[in-house]
């Protein structure tokens, strides 16, 4: 799985944190931006940079709509599907002061799924349900030891493919094709 990292100047410090986590627990990264402090830098740049990125992983592209299958209302499939959160499939983490404008911005992008995300078990229950593929974090509101167990929640939580969760995760995709 690789990650793609991003961080505006609220979320430098800790992006250079979490970059050493990521090499500590041996996960291929490639940061994004900030390359560098810079107190006037928007943060729209580098959640657009991290978000293409995974939007057009070749995990991503390659699994197309067997990644979540069409869901018939009054014919749901009888078994589970295969979880496109395991393997390959690339994830981005965010960094800004809120967490929330990265967020806003990553959901701009055809084939994301992201959420700011506050502690732990909240991560992991938008991974289960949601099929998040994008976190944003707070640099500001929330530790670097919550921070750190969120990420590693993130990195290690898998889509449950639960056909309740597909046919929700469907409906939201679907959206995506609307003027």
């Amino acid at each position: 799985m690789k990650i793609y990292i991003g961080a505006d100047h609220r979320g430098f410090k800790l992006k250079e944190k979490i970059k050493e986590w990521l090499e500590e627990w041996g996960y291929e990264y490639e940061d994004m931006g900030a390359l560098e402090y810079d107190k006037d830098d928007d943060y729209p740049d580098f959640a657009t940079a991290v978000a293409t990125a995974v939007a057009l992983s070749p995990s991503v592209l390659s699994l197309g709509t067997k990644r979540l299958p069409a869901v018939s209302l009054s014919n749901p499939p009888a078994v589970s599907l295969s979880n496109p959160s395991k393997g390959n499939a690339a994830k981005g983490i965010l960094i800004c002061g809120s967490g929330i404008g990265m967020t806003v911005v990553a959901n701009k992008v055809k084939g994301i799924i992201a959420g700011t995300m506050m502690n732990s078990k909240q991560t992991r229950a938008s991974v289960s349900d949601e099929n998040t593929n994008i976190i944003g974090l707070s640099a500001d509101y929330s530790g670097e030891e919550e921070n750190k167990q969120i990420v590693k929640t993130f990195l290690e939580a898998e889509f449950s493919g639960a056909e309740r969760h597909v046919r929700r995760v469907e409906k939201i995709k679907k959206l995506e094709k609307r003027p």
